[in-house]
């Protein structure tokens, strides 16, 4: 069993209420060979919502209280990307999933590249706070570009 990130397989649940759907692992689901997970909505925020990005390091950083989740209107959204990364680990464990398709460059999900802070659509490398998570406690993530 898998864990994916729900916008890949055609979820509505990005900031900007749109999808990243990927038909390959849309059939993943469909099959029953993996389990759609929204970090943020879990988390307890809205979608739509306003954008944001990891300030001052990447995942492991906001994990170990270095770093901060932000959001384009400066409200610290750190503590909800916490708590998804904390539900979505409760599912994958629960289903003792070993792997994880998640989406690249969200401040949750990706695995390696992120926004680097500034809003302005630069990159770097680095780590979502979910895959940080995940990564910790020996599951396997990977990315989709979509």
């Amino acid at each position: 069993m898998k864990i994916i990130s729900a916008c890949l397989m055609g979820c509505a649940c990005r900031y900007d209420q749109k999808d990243n759907r990927v038909a390959e692992i849309e059939q993943l689901v469909k099959d029953g060979k993996a389990i759609p997970v929204c970090p943020e909505q879990l988390g307890g925020l809205s979608t739509p919502r306003n954008p944001a990005e990891i300030v001052g390091g990447d995942g492991f950083d906001v994990l170990d209280g270095k770093a901060k989740v932000i959001d384009n209107q400066g409200n610290d959204v750190t503590e909800q990307f916490l708590q998804g990364a904390r539900q979505v680990l409760l599912i994958a464990q629960s289903v003792n999933a070993k792997e994880a398709i998640l989406k690249e460059r969200s401040p949750s999900c990706g695995s390696n590249m992120i926004y680097n802070g500034t809003f302005s659509k630069t990159k770097r490398k680095g780590v979502g706070v979910t895959t940080a998570l995940l990564m910790r406690h020996g599951i396997t993530v990977q990315s989709e570009e979509s």
